[in-house]
């Protein structure tokens, strides 16, 4: 019998999530405190983003993930003119020198392994193993750097480790966002393919198309013959950003890619797939949200911090994606939610008037 994709789990997973990543919250904290001197600087008055990066000796990535959390904390505020400056909690016992100030306990754990990693990743914006030849940086391709998803074995073992949040979340997007009228499903950095898989057992009439690296794409065709669906499902090795996309999709999804890549890269690749879409056809954008005002939810915020230290991205916000799909020529809508933080955001290209 073959595997079915579009059952859902019985209990919902996030709360296993919030635990892996609670790490980061004692880390984002201890940087904040013991390296950054966050609070200190903001204590006299508060400041303007930029002039805050620059206090910080930040770059924007870093200190958007690093001041985004310290808000979800509830530690900083905006202010008057978009300032951001220290909440009420962060004033009495954050500010050094106060009378409740607890920043020297906080600064106990500044020297943890986990903190100095972080911290270095703050100040050299840049993902964990993209200096190292032996290990790489997992979900990087670029000239220069080693990516460990070109080697078969680490792309085989990451590839199916990300495959166990989203066989959580597969059957919930294919539930929630039908596809009855498409005819080709392009799933753009798809891996194991479990979120096209999910589609094509609702939809028999659906095809699809994985791309991604050669060595995950062997993957992907393993979990299509298992699920049944191998005559549906083609995988089409190719580079994002440089390659033509394959021809004939009328639906694109990017489910938890974007996040992987700083803004001009994000903005590169929704322009490339809005360009290769016909009238009419839509763009998926199926990830995690950080509020509009950056200012959270804590769960999204902390995963942001993760795949800030592993990848050249971090967590964006619909209204930012918004905006990224609007300059690419497509009408977004509105964010319908699917499992573990995640959503799923819709860019749709014009009709062709008649």
């Amino acid at each position: 019998m073959p595997l079915d994709a579009t059952h859902p789990p019985q209990i919902d997973p996030s709360p296993i999530f919030e635990l892996f990543r609670g790490c980061y919250a004692t880390e984002l904290l201890t940087a904040a405190v013991a390296h950054f001197d966050v609070f200190g600087k903001l204590a006299p008055q508060p400041l303007a983003f930029p002039d805050l990066c620059a206090a910080l000796g930040l770059a924007e990535r870093p200190a958007i993930v690093l001041v985004t959390a310290l808000r979800a904390f509830g530690l900083l505020v905006d202010g008057q003119n978009g300032r951001t400056g220290l909440s009420p909690l962060a004033h009495e016992h954050l500010s050094p020198g106060s009378a409740f100030d607890v920043s020297g306990y906080i600064g106990l754990a500044a020297d943890s392994p986990g903190v100095i990693e972080l911290v270095a990743r703050l100040r050299t914006d840049t993902p964990a193993g993209a200096e190292s030849e032996d290990t790489g940086a997992a979900f990087i391709f670029r000239d220069g750097i080693e990516s460990a998803m070109e080697r078969e074995t680490p792309a085989r073992r990451l590839t199916l480790a990300l495959a166990g949040r989203a066989k959580n979340v597969a059957p919930v997007l294919a539930a929630n966002y039908p596809l009855d009228d498409a005819g080709l499903l392009l799933d753009v950095g798809g891996g194991t393919g479990i979120y096209s898989i999910a589609w094509l057992q609702r939809h028999p009439r659906l095809r699809a198309i994985v791309w991604d690296r050669p060595e995950v794409l062997k993957v992907a065709a393993e979990m299509a013959a298992a699920h049944g669906v191998a005559d549906r499902l083609s995988g089409q090795p190719g580079d994002m950003f440089r390659d033509p996309l394959p021809a004939g999709a009328d639906i694109v999804l990017l489910s938890n890619v974007l996040h992987d890549w700083d803004v001009p890269e994000c903005r590169t690749l929704i322009e490339r797939c809005a360009a290769a879409l016909p009238a009419g056809g839509r763009i998926l954008i199926h990830d995690v949200f950080l509020n509009d005002p950056l200012d959270g939810p804590l769960p999204v915020a902390l995963y942001s911090a993760a795949l800030f230290a592993l990848t050249e991205g971090r967590a964006y916000s619909a209204r930012e994606y918004r905006s990224w799909l609007t300059d690419a020529g497509l009408v977004p809508g509105e964010v319908i939610p699917t499992l573990i933080h995640c959503g799923v955001l819709v860019g749709r290209k014009a009709p062709r008037e008649r």
